[in-house]
């Protein structure tokens, strides 16, 4: 009897080939050149600067919350770049495929470029963007420190990074899936799709969802424990509510994002049968689970932004927010109401008319709230001294163009009326109108509001302004054809069409997404501008925009402890208020700060988490097996670390404050 040993190279490298290099795809190899080219210029540049132990010390593990949050933005604004690639790819396809002419993108790799562009604009765009924005702000807005876990808010970012680096290496290395954005089975069981793709999806959203998950708890512990005194719920910035909410539905919905894809990794690593059509299994049950997680998370996204529009609308119109309350309610409304209408993306599925019409009657309902925000604003706006800096034109523009997706969403609620135009582009035109003109608009104004903030001088206006229309202008060009489309019964996901009457629709999508391309350089370029001449637009006092809410009275950029006095808050607008009452800064009887430490556990633990999923992508089961267990003692081994913390002394925090009141 002989005993073979197995192949150790098997055991290593799994199912990983040379042939899962795309090297006969000219499209990846052209894509793989230019990030190459580009990876080596940054990278050369940091070292030719010493600028590594820097980034090293000062930003990547950092914990301090407004660091962290920047950083998110910069993750959203990168893999921006490549979902609006994979859009712009798209749609230029579209545009010349018909009749004869296949185009330019074969069927295969189509298929993943529409998946890959709807996971990183929802997963690694919108959440990356939501959360940064959270995290630098609500601190700030709460009269807070820093966030309750200062270690979690780095861990949680480094979890999404590494989720995000996953995705994108299933474009050098294998293919990404080819079932949509939300993979849905059979298409995503083993038999439809075998090779790597599915997993690479499965994998890079568990661990983008630890992170999502782990920030959620942080910034609900935030918010409820660690808010200044006299600040009562009442009293919270819409913001920080927004803020809040967006943060319960996360801890509610992501569990459930979390235990569905377990399953479907369930159905393909170890073969069972929840969601396959036979042995007791029902892919039904995925669509149902995925959307009771989806739905909230429209709102998870949009939540915050109408929280940015709150700020910014009361701030530019020189007036306290009209109906605070009311908006609150709204709010609170909004998030509950989000659990009962996740059945309108499926109607179709035969449910019977009672089912249908319930969730046909709640999402209607739904829409109240979200148009007594819109009228909020407006009556906000109205007798106001307005003033139209680039935050507030994204105001403007959103509450045009929410309205028109709002409208189309009210009627796909009908479900008759979904039933015609489910499956069509009406539906694509419809989602992208409410997270391109609702949390999109949003977090751009978001930025170029609170970006003084971080950085200490304003961002360049004109480039803001041209960024702007070509954005809205570009947006609707995209857009509108697509309803027009939609109505006309046109199927959506298809790379091909054979009616030549329809091509000129999509030419005029092309030409839209091109001005949205602009749009984009012209937000780099206005960015580069503003580092150039930063002197030029130099914010000294703190409070660039006359703002109402505590983040603007502390200097930009604010100093690592945000205050060195706890503020006392007795209004909704703490800070208009402490300025109608000619308050002065402190200049004496500073005392040392307590402050939690840098650690680079999370960085480690976030690439051990990579090396896992990549090795559980491939079958390498010996690497993932190694990397789990490092994981395990490395975050063991963190729960031993009691040097976590220092104090600022009172003389320094004295220097810094003096400095500030001179200025």
């Amino acid at each position: 009897m002989t005993l073979h040993s197995p192949d150790l190279g098997k055991l290593i490298f799994g199912r990983l080939t040379l042939d899962d290099i795309p090297y006969h795809e000219p499209i990846l190899i052209f894509t793989f050149i230019g990030v190459a080219i580009g990876a080596i210029a940054v990278l050369g540049l940091i070292t030719y600067y010493r600028k590594w132990g820097y980034l090293w010390s000062e930003w990547f593990t950092s914990v301090d919350h407004k660091k962290i949050g920047i950083m998110y933005i910069v993750l959203a604004l990168i893999m921006l770049l490549r979902g609006f690639a994979d859009a712009l790819m798209m749609r230029g396809q579209q545009a010349i495929a018909f009749g004869t002419h296949e185009g330019y993108l074969p069927a295969h790799h189509y298929d993943q470029i529409f998946t890959a562009h709807g996971t990183i604009m929802i997963f690694f765009v919108a959440m990356p963007f939501i959360t940064g924005l959270i995290n630098f702000v609500m601190p700030l807005q709460i009269g807070s420190r820093d966030v309750a876990f200062p270690f979690l808010n780095n861990f949680s970012f480094w979890m999404t990074v590494s989720g995000a680096v996953l995705v994108m290496a299933s474009l050098f290395i294998g293919v990404f899936a080819r079932t949509g954005w939300l993979a849905y089975p059979p298409l995503s069981e083993l038999p439809s799709s075998p090779d790597s793709g599915v997993d690479y999806w499965i994998w890079g959203l568990q661990i983008a969802g630890v992170g999502t998950t782990l920030s959620g708890i942080n910034m609900i512990a935030t918010i409820v424990k660690m808010r200044a005194p006299g600040m009562t719920m009442m009293r919270m910035p819409i913001f920080t509510w927004t803020a809040l909410l967006a943060n319960v539905l996360i801890v509610a919905a992501f569990p459930v994002l979390t235990a569905t894809l377990a399953l479907l990794a369930l159905d393909r690593y170890a073969g069972t049968h929840f969601f396959t059509n036979d042995l007791g299994g029902n892919y039904m049950m995925y669509v149902n689970l995925i959307w009771v997680w989806g739905h909230p998370e429209v709102y998870i996204l949009v939540l915050p932004a109408f929280g940015v529009y709150s700020e910014v609308t009361s701030t530019f119109s020189r007036k306290r927010l009209f109906g605070y309350a009311s908006m609150v309610y709204a709010t609170v409304v909004i998030a509950v109401l989000s659990y009962l209408v996740w059945l309108h993306h499926f109607f179709t599925m035969g449910s019977g008319a009672s089912v249908n019409s319930f969730f046909g009657i709640t999402t209607m309902i739904i829409s109240i709230p979200t148009g007594a925000k819109i009228f909020n604003w407006m009556f906000t706006m109205y007798r106001g001294r307005i003033v139209y800096d680039v935050p507030m034109l994204w105001v403007v523009a959103f509450i045009v163009t929410f309205v028109i997706g709002g409208m189309t969403g009210v009627l796909l609620a009908v479900p008759p009326a979904d039933f015609e135009l489910h499956n069509s582009l009406f539906l694509i035109a419809h989602f992208h109108n409410v997270i391109i003109g609702g949390v999109l608009f949003g977090m751009f104004a978001g930025v170029n509001y609170w970006f003084p903030k971080a950085f200490g001088f304003r961002l360049d206006p004109f480039w803001g302004k041209v960024s702007f229309w070509f954005w809205v202008v570009g947006f609707y060009f995209a857009f509108m054809p697509l309803y027009w489309l939609g109505l006309m019964g046109v199927t959506r996901r298809l790379r091909h069409f054979d009616d030549p009457s329809l091509q000129i629709w999509f030419e005029i999508a092309a030409f839209g997404a091109v001005l949205i391309l602009i749009g984009i350089a012209a937000m780099i370029v206005q960015f580069a501008v503003s580092i150039l001449h930063r002197d030029k637009l130099r914010d000294t006092t703190g409070d660039p925009w006359h703002g109402r809410t505590l983040e603007w009275s502390t200097s930009s950029p604010p100093p690592p402890y945000n205050f060195a006095f706890t503020p006392q808050v007795h209004d909704i607008d703490t800070w208009w208020q402490m300025k109608q009452y000619k308050w002065r800064r402190p200049v004496e009887g500073f005392l040392p700060i307590h402050m939690p430490k840098n650690t680079g556990t999370g960085v480690y633990l976030a690439v051990l988490s990579l090396i896992f999923g990549f090795a559980m992508v491939w079958y390498m089961w010996l690497i993932a097996a190694i990397s789990f267990v490092a994981l395990l003692a490395v975050a063991i081994h963190h729960t031993f670390n009691y040097d976590r913390d220092y104090y600022i002394p009172a003389d320094e925090v004295g220097r810094v404050e003096t400095a500030r009141a001179g200025a």
